[in-house]
């Protein structure tokens, strides 16, 4: 019977081992400022089995992560609004400095790096089991008059100005 359970463990193990490392995968952020320079922030990504094992013990958290980063970027108070088994969304107040001149409002959103994010989550004892990509396949940011920047596999977003004519 010990002979059954110890060759029944090592096939267990082995399996583990030779099975494909789970991920993370940031599928696509989209930031949306208001006129008075908030911002909703939707972060959409796939989990693998090892996540989803992780969030549901409690282990990970996705959406405290990307609120941490949100916050350690834009120096704001991040509020979670909606967490879903793949989003979460993020309310930003003053996400976006708004300068209101004579003709024209500038709006002018930080710039947004989730290199930092990822260097955390590689330090969690299941580090080794997973892998983690936090570069968005696509990231849009949307200003009040639809004007949109895009970028793509990018983990760094850069400072964007953005003027709207007053007439």
């Amino acid at each position: 019977m010990k002979q059954i359970l110890t060759i029944l463990a090592i096939l267990c193990f082995f399996s583990v081992m030779a099975a494909p490392a789970s991920a993370f995968t940031a599928e696509s952020l989209s930031i949306n400022v208001s006129e008075n320079g908030d911002a909703t922030v939707t972060f959409s990504y796939n989990l693998g089995w090892a996540e989803k094992i992780a969030v549901f013990l409690r282990i990970a958290d996705p959406a405290t992560e990307l609120k941490g980063a949100l916050e350690s970027n834009s120096g704001k108070e991040v509020s979670v609004s909606e967490v879903t088994t793949n989003s979460a969304s993020f309310l930003i107040n003053g996400y976006a400095h708004v300068d209101t001149g004579d003709s024209e409002m500038t709006y002018t959103t930080p710039a947004l790096s989730f290199t930092r994010a990822s260097e955390i989550l590689s330090d969690y004892w299941f580090a080794p089991l997973i892998s983690v990509d936090l570069s968005p396949a696509e990231t849009t940011v949307i200003f009040p008059d639809g004007y949109t920047e895009y970028f793509y596999d990018s983990i760094e977003i850069p400072k964007i100005s953005h003027a709207i004519s007053l007439s």
